[in-house]
């Protein structure tokens, strides 16, 4: 498996390349595993554009029918993830979260006892099913005695309630997010052994992801390379392993993956995609003349990029208006006839997604200029 194939496989199994014919949001979150969400306007884009023509209205409605959860859950930052993976998950992956928000918590003078009351003040203030903002949880907590210096320690102590199994994301109010208890959203489940959780982590990563490594599947999950390699052994079962420039890359074998429908060429992934996100290395996914425009990390590709035949060729914005949305690409070079109509006709898909006509134009990319905002 060369390099290009590398590139390809990521497409198909990530379903950039054609979704499975009639897949809806939940359906990607699980194949997925989980979905990074800290930008949520961008987060549903990336949803969207592995299933049918959702728009952003349907994954405001997943969010609050519960079909799709919002928490932390892998790095310390949101993802999306099901209610049925959500507690294994947790109890998988939290511990590692708490240890690497234990700097700021201290920062912030949050300790295990004040956590623990913030936790039992929360729980009581949404039981019976109320969902509330994180404002209002800031009153509640202040009521309740409990203290934290700032926006910052009340955003602490609700990540703590996440990783916790206290709460999880509610349905949006207006444009805010809501809290609610976990176990009302979430319907009792069996607990799974830690190696199972491990092996299945693993094997729905690398089945969706893959061809990766161990330590982009480490990176990703945020569990220690040990864990991780643990994991993938336990899944080999249902993975198989290639050697590309001498490291071991595991993924899925093509007998596992599901039938998917005609690719779409080119992409507009929005920031933090799991494209672009869910590696440790990301060089595959730039082309050699572009390596000026990232720094050595590739992080500069978190921000929206536009994608061809799976490689980043440039970034983009958008200025949405109450009858059209303008759609800016700033290329890293000159893109052929093909491309442009392939670029276009993404464009045209988020303005279907957003409910608005798209207007496309093509600039030369310029650091610095690009605004990387999709809400």
């Amino acid at each position: 498996m060369r390099g290009i194939d590398l590139v390809r496989e990521r497409l198909r199994n990530q379903w950039l390349h054609g979704a499975p014919s009639g897949s809806r949001a939940p359906e990607v979150v699980r194949w997925l595993g989980a979905v990074q969400a800290q930008d949520y306007g961008a987060a549903k884009w990336g949803v969207a554009q592995r299933a049918g023509d959702l728009s952003g209205t349907d994954l405001d409605m997943a969010l609050a029918d519960g079909s799709i959860l919002r928490t932390h859950i892998l790095r310390p930052t949101w993802h999306f993830v099901l209610p049925a993976d959500i507690q294994w998950m947790l109890r998988l992956t939290a511990p590692r979260v708490k240890a690497l928000m234990a700097f700021g918590n201290r920062e912030s003078g949050l300790d295990d006892a004040t956590c623990a009351r913030s936790n039992r003040a929360i729980a009581a203030a949404l039981q019976g099913g109320r969902q509330l903002t994180r404002p209002e949880l800031g009153a509640v907590l202040r009521g309740a005695g409990v203290d934290f210096p700032d926006m910052v320690g009340l955003g602490r102590l609700l990540v703590r309630a996440e990783l916790d199994a206290v709460v999880c994301s509610g349905a949006l109010r207006g444009k805010q997010h809501t809290y609610a208890l976990l176990d009302e959203r979430v319907p009792l489940a069996d607990e799974i052994d830690r190696d199972s959780a491990l092996a299945e982590l693993a094997g729905r990563y690398f089945a969706s992801h893959g061809p990766a490594t161990v330590k982009d599947f480490a990176w990703w999950s945020g569990l220690s390379v040990s864990d991780a390699t643990a994991g993938a052994k336990t899944a080999t079962a249902n993975l198989q392993q290639t050697e590309i420039r001498g490291s071991t890359y595991w993924f899925a074998p093509p007998q596992a993956r599901r039938r998917r429908q005609q690719a779409a060429r080119a992409h507009l992934l929005p920031n933090f995609d799991e494209y672009t996100v869910a590696y440790a290395d990301r060089e595959p996914i730039r082309e050699a003349g572009d390596i000026a425009h990232f720094d050595s990390r590739g992080d500069t590709i978190f921000n929206n990029v536009v994608l061809v035949d799976g490689c980043v060729i440039g970034t983009w914005n958008r200025v949405a208006r109450k009858a059209t949305v303008h759609v800016t690409a700033y290329l890293f070079r000159s893109a052929a006839e093909d491309e442009t109509v392939a670029i276009t006709a993404a464009a045209e898909r988020y303005g279907r997604f957003l409910g608005l006509p798209a207007e496309v134009a093509f600039r030369r990319f310029e650091p610095g200029v690009v605004s990387s905002a999709t809400r």
